[in-house]
């Protein structure tokens, strides 16, 4: 049976991705045996054989996961992006020297199998290793220019991970993900927390406030898609990345007001009228620098498939998640 490490598996992407292994295994079918690390989890979460509750930062505790040798490891867990801009110590502690800790104790537990243990990496990275002037849509040859701490600390994770697996210590994929949307449950500290709430909050009867202007386009994938990423990424052959390891993803772009207008076609204008323009100078500085639409060829050519539209990102939340958040 193959044994599977979710690094920020409490998380709300590792607890989406954890359920879709429960109920349709990886991406061959089989079912694995599921570990869940993190600062903690849902009272009734995803299932798995064991939830443990630690931190990214307790290298030794990262060096004893690992020392159980699972077959794939997704490591999932980092700072967000609002709170690694505002908390520039904790967001370099968290999402990069955390991250270098983690690779050298691949490193480490693989040259103590003696060359035998070469675990499968799935790693999310971001979108936000983009930075401005962009090009209309942003293709796989465009190059990483981070104007975020975030994104710098993402940019800097995907090499190192490039290089560890170029050494052979692991094999490995970074996925630059789009912005998740609608996630479910409490608004976080990122930045882009508010593409979100300006959703989930009037779905749930609840006003949100909107810090951007409507004009303001963004690229999304929902919760249900960027589990399909992850499981489709546990079959994926890295031979055919070529040794580019950092993958853009497929999604939807649209801008806020088509945001909105797909609210109203789905749930009607009183649940619209909910949204209240609130504006955030901070929020917009940040959400100025982030790109907006891609044409992820590679991503798709290797089998990995998104929403069709908004409208569908927010059936899937409608489906998968209203009346819980």
């Amino acid at each position: 049976m193959s044994h599977v490490l979710i690094i920020g598996g409490g998380g709300m992407v590792g607890q989406k991705l954890a359920h879709e292994l429960a109920q349709s295994g990886l991406a061959d079918g089989a079912r694995p045996e599921v570990t869940l690390f993190d600062l903690g989890f849902p009272a009734e979460g995803a299932p798995a054989a064991q939830k443990i509750i630690g931190n990214v930062t307790d290298t030794p505790q990262i060096s004893a996961l690992l020392a159980q040798r699972p077959d794939v490891i997704y490591h999932l867990a980092a700072i967000v992006s609002g709170e690694a801009e505002s908390n520039f110590e904790l967001g370099w502690q968290v999402n990069f020297q955390a991250f270098w800790s983690f690779c050298e104790a691949v490193r480490t537990e693989h040259l103590a199998s003696g060359g035998t243990w070469v675990p499968r990496i799935i790693f999310t990275s971001s979108i936000a290793v983009f930075g401005p002037p962009f090009p209309d849509k942003i293709g796989d040859e465009f190059l990483c220019a981070p104007q975020t701490s975030y994104g710098a600390q993402k940019a800097a994770s995907e090499l190192m991970l490039a290089d560890i697996a170029r050494k052979g210590f692991c094999d490995a994929i970074a996925f630059r993900l789009p912005t998740i949307c609608v996630r479910p449950g409490k608004a976080n500290l990122a930045a882009s927390s508010f593409f979100s709430g300006i959703i989930r909050e009037p779905l749930n009867g609840k006003e949100a406030h909107l810090p951007v202007s409507t004009d303001v386009r963004h690229w999304h994938a929902s919760p249900r898609a960027a589990a399909g990423f992850l499981r489709h990424a546990s079959g994926l052959d890295f031979a055919r990345l070529e040794g580019r390891r950092a993958l853009n993803l497929p999604g939807v772009s649209c801008t806020v007001e088509e945001q909105i207008e797909a609210l109203r076609d789905i749930a009607g204008n009183d649940v619209v009228a909910l949204i209240k323009p609130c504006a955030d100078p901070v929020i917009q500085k940040i959400v100025a620098g982030w790109p907006r639409d891609f044409d992820p060829a590679r991503a798709r050519a290797l089998g990995f498939v998104a929403d069709t539209d908004f409208k569908a990102i927010i059936q899937a939340y409608i489906e998968d998640d209203l009346g819980r958040s």
